[in-house]
C-alpha cells in the first residue's frame, strides 16, 4: 500500500491537430499540478487537503473550465460548481450557481465542514460564502476573452458545448455534429490516497458553453461526477446529462464493492458500458494505491503518479493503465 494521486482537466473531442498555444499551457499547468499533490502527500498532508489544494491551483489557471477559466451560460454568465468528499467518513460537500467565488472547491469543503447540509447553490451559497470570508470578486473576473469568443461559436451554431470543441470553420466542409448536438465538456478534479488507504476526491467546472442559466451538471452530484468512500476515490468529466444517468463515480465503487472488480476493471466497465461512446473519462485511485484514467472520448487531459515512481501525463487515447 502506497499513495497515489490523480488529476484531469477535462475530457472531449479533443484533435490530435489541437494548437500548441492550447495545449502545452495546460500540460504545463498538470505537471505543475501534480508535483504539488505529490509534494503534500509525501509531507503527509491529509487527502482531503491534497484534493482541494490541486483542485484550487487548476481553479486558478484560466486554461481550465473552472474557477478563473470557466465557460459563460447562454446570457453570457458563470455559474460555478464543485465538489468534494471523503472517503473514511463519507462526508461531501457541494456547490452550484456560484459567481464571485475564486475557488468554489474550498467554499463545497466548507459546506461539508461548517453546515448540517451537503448542498447549497445561487444565492444561498453565495450569501454563505460572504458568510465564512471566502475570497470573492467581481463576476467580470471570470468572464475571459477565450471564453466570450467560444460562446459567440457556440450561439452562432446554436449548441451546448464543451470548451474543447473545435471552432466551426466558416469556408470549409463542417464536420458531423455530435449526438444531441452537444460536444464534449472541461472539467477539472483530482483524487487521491495517503499511506493509510484514506481516500478522497474534489471535482469543480463552469459547465458547458451556451448551457441555460440554471443548469446544473454532474460536479456536484454525489455519486455522479465525483465520490469517494472506503475502497476507491472518483473524479468524472465529460457530458454532465449522460455522467448523471450513468452514476458513474458511484458505479466504479458498486463494482468493487459487490462484484469484486479490481479498480481498473470496475472503471474500464463503466466507461465502456455504462456511458454512451464519447461522453465521458474518468481518474480513480483505490485504497491498495491503484490508479487508473480512462475514457471513451478522443482524449482528457490528465496526470498521475504513484509512490513506486510510475507518473504519466496525457491527452490522447490509448490509455494503457
Amino acid at each position: 500500500m502506497g499513495w497515489a494521486i490523480a488529476l484531469h482537466g477535462g475530457a472531449g473531442d479533443i484533435p490530435l491537430s489541437v494548437p500548441p498555444e492550447r495545449r502545452l499551457p495546460r500540460e504545463a499547468a498538470l505537471r505543475h499540478c501534480l508535483q504539488i499533490g505529490v509534494a503534500a502527500l509525501k509531507a503527509k498532508q491529509s487527502p482531503l487537503d491534497v484534493v482541494e489544494l490541486v483542485v484550487r491551483e487548476l481553479e486558478n489557471n484560466p486554461h481550465f473550465n473552472a474557477g478563473r477559466g470557466s465557460v459563460l451560460t447562454t446570457n453570457g454568465t458563470v455559474e460555478m460548481e464543485a465538489c468534494i468528499m471523503d472517503g473514511k467518513t463519507k462526508r461531501c460537500g457541494a456547490v452550484s450557481g456560484l459567481t464571485t467565488v475564486v475557488n468554489p472547491i474550498s467554499l463545497a469543503r466548507l459546506v461539508m465542514e461548517k453546515t448540517p447540509h451537503i448542498y447549497l447553490a445561487f444565492d444561498g451559497a453565495e450569501a454563505f460564502a460572504r458568510e465564512q470570508g471566502v475570497e470573492t470578486v467581481d463576476s467580470s473576473h471570470f468572464i475571459t476573452p477565450e471564453n466570450i469568443e467560444r460562446l459567440k461559436q457556440a450561439k452562432e451554431a446554436n449548441r451546448v458545448q464543451i470548451d474543447y470543441t473545435q471552432p466551426i470553420q466558416k469556408d470549409v466542409k463542417k464536420e458531423t455534429p455530435t449526438p444531441e448536438g452537444d460536444s464534449q465538456i472541461g472539467t477539472v478534479g483530482c483524487v487521491a490516497v495517503n499511506n493509510e488507504g484514506n481516500l478522497a476526491a474534489a471535482t469543480s467546472t463552469g459547465g458547458m458553453v451556451n448551457k441555460m442559466v440554471g443548469r446544473i451538471g454532474d460536479t456536484p452530484i454525489i455519486g455522479a461526477g465525483n465520490y469517494a468512500n472506503s475502497l476507491c476515490a472518483v473524479s468524472a468529466t465529460g457530458k454532465g446529462e449522460a455522467i448523471i444517468r450513468g452514476t458513474v463515480a458511484r458505479d466504479v465503487a458498486a463494482l468493487m464493492e459487490y462484484k469484486g472488480l479490481s479498480l481498473k476493471e470496475a472503471a474500464a466497465y463503466v466507461i465502456e458500458e455504462g456511458v454512451p461512446r464519447g461522453t465521458a473519462g474518468l481518474v480513480a485511485v483505490s485504497a491498495t494505491g491503484e490508479v487508473t484514467m480512462q475514457l471513451n472520448t478522443t482524449g482528457m487531459f490528465r496526470a498521475c503518479a504513484t509512490e513506486d515512481g510510475y507518473s504519466e501525463i496525457g491527452i490522447w487515447q490509448p490509455v494503457q493503465n
